[in-house]
């Protein structure tokens, strides 16, 4: 049981609620600094855009019910945790993230906030003893809570475990995890196992459902990859093992031949789902192929998930321009500010702005060929002879090359309004 905070005097809970409704207002605020601070200094939280953004709900969740609890004097035993939490908890299991991260992040977040609420109780300049009485009141409020919810949230936790590790399909997940970090033997205990050849080609894929979240969407998944498989004709089945409840990572064997990848064909041949989404490494061979394919097809997982950008249905770590839109993406701002520097105006979200830097881009892409880029875009070569002039005519754009140039549209391609202005 967590402990319950003692009663407290009028003035002092009426302190308290104003000091909760100050931080209401900055909740969005106080949200995005503490995820930044969790993701960052806790090992596994920020290797995934969407456990990322997940890690935010359930800051903003938790952040959201103290605040609820300070301003109106709720008892702790009288709350229910909110679904974004326990939903992290749960995906962090099945992700074979160490319980002790998930304890660690809610520590952290409790001292975080009550730094903050200290900033803003002695803002207020109070008596001493009442100074004390306040601190005091919220101080046990948000440890009672923390007590509480990192003990349901710990039992989700492992609850999860337990039965993830017993589900079908995922036998093999902790010998695929040893291999991709490097802490086994050469390979054949893998081999051993999964009946798996690792001297070969390997393409690495990473699938996700981004429908309803239920468990039938990783069998769904599950036979996508076998359709690429059968349609990429390759020399066996493929090797998969679910990450969570909507992940799957797959390798496809295809033995001594390097197969070509063309996702745009691959996108076109597929029976159509909306609900799935698949980011694809190169093909490699042997124990380092797997490895590097793997890094490969998460690399472009990174620019696929970016939130707010344009949903491909297939990405590949090949497709033009994902190789390096990957690195910048892990760090956007830094990013961001580049492509407003680089493209100025064209940086706008707007549709004006994308009409000139779809032209721009096509244009770059097709050799600066104004006769191949009105081909392409089924547009008047005048046409496109203006627009090029005009996006080029802008201040910043006439003062950055051409490879700068070409490059910031690819960023804005792939994240799209994330980095526009």
């Amino acid at each position: 049981m967590a402990r319950v905070p003692a009663m407290a005097e009028a003035e002092v809970l009426d302190i308290v609620a104003g000091i909760a409704r100050k931080l209401d207002v900055r909740q969005a605020e106080i949200t995005r600094s503490m995820s930044a601070l969790l993701a960052h200094e806790i090992d596994q939280l920020d290797e995934d855009p969407q456990l990322v953004e997940l890690l935010e709900a359930s800051v903003n969740g938790n952040v959201s019910t103290i605040v609820h609890v300070l301003a109106n004097d709720i008892p702790v035993d009288h709350l229910q945790p909110t679904t974004a939490a326990v939903e992290y908890a749960l995906r962090l299991a099945q992700r074979d993230v160490s319980s002790n991260s998930l304890v660690r992040a809610y520590h952290m977040g409790q001292d975080d906030l009550i730094k903050i609420c200290y900033d803003e109780v002695s803002s207020l300049q109070l008596s001493g003893p009442l100074t004390l009485a306040v601190l005091k009141h919220i101080s046990e409020v948000v440890y009672s809570y923390i007590d509480w919810i990192t003990l349901y949230v710990f039992d989700a936790y492992e609850q999860e475990r337990r039965r993830w590790l017993g589900a079908r399909g995922n036998v093999h997940s902790s010998t695929i995890h040893t291999l991709l970090t490097g802490t086994g033997d050469d390979g054949s205990a893998f081999e051993a196992e999964t009946h798996y050849r690792l001297e070969q080609t390997h393409v690495a894929m990473i699938l996700w459902s981004t429908g309803p979240d239920t468990e039938a969407s990783l069998n769904t998944l599950d036979h996508y990859v076998r359709d690429l498989a059968r349609h990429l004709a390759t020399d066996s089945a493929p090797i998969v093992t679910a990450i969570d409840r909507r992940t799957l990572w797959a390798w496809l064997p295809f033995g001594r031949r390097k197969p070509v990848l063309d996702t745009t064909e691959l996108a076109a041949a597929l029976p159509a789902n909306p609900g799935i989404r698949t980011a694809i490494g190169l093909p490699a061979t042997g124990v380092a192929g797997f490895r590097r394919s793997h890094e490969q097809a998460r690399a472009a997982y990174s620019v696929a998930t970016v939130p707010n950008t344009p949903a491909r249905p297939i990405v590949g770590f090949g497709d033009r321009g994902v190789a390096v839109v990957s690195l910048l993406a892990e760090n956007l701002d830094s990013t961001r500010a580049w492509v407003w520097e680089v493209l100025g105006p064209l940086a706008e979200n707007t549709d004006q702005a994308a009409t000139l830097r779809t032209t721009l881009s096509t244009y770059f892409a097709t050799g600066e060929s104004h006769l191949h880029t009105a081909q392409q875009m089924n547009l008047h070569r005048n046409t496109v002879k203006y627009r090029i002039t005009k996006a080029l005519g802008e201040p910043a754009t006439g003062t950055h090359s051409k490879l700068d140039l070409a490059l910031a549209l690819q960023v804005c391609e792939f994240l799209g309004p994330t980095v526009l202005k």
